[in-house]
């Protein structure tokens, strides 16, 4: 997914905490922000506290954003939810790209 830096943009950090205990909280926070612009950007370096139901949400909430024309982009994945992301089954940086689109070096 290319992005336009000319674009309109949202971002949001995600709290530490994005376990199924926090999760209605963070589920609030992404409706919110998704709908104030076209574009959101979900800086995730903040996360302490990751699980699958995170996991799932953020797959929703891209899935929701490509089927809208609306890009969701995650950026600065913390290590504790890098670590999430390969217990749930993504094994390698090439899967999490393909699933999850992400900003990389400003880019």
């Amino acid at each position: 997914m290319a992005l336009n830096p000319t674009e309109p943009k949202w971002s949001l950090r995600l709290p530490a905490d994005c376990s199924i205990a926090a999760i209605r909280s963070v589920y609030d926070l992404i409706r919110e922000a998704f709908g104030r612009q076209e574009r959101l950007e979900i800086d995730c370096s903040s996360v302490d506290k990751a699980d699958v139901t995170s996991i799932q949400l953020l797959l929703s909430t891209a899935k929701t954003g490509e089927a809208q024309g609306r890009p969701v982009v995650l950026t600065s994945f913390s290590q504790s939810f890098r670590n999430t992301l390969r217990r749930a089954g993504f094994a390698s940086e090439a899967m999490i790209d393909q699933h999850f689109p992400q900003k990389k070096d400003g880019i």
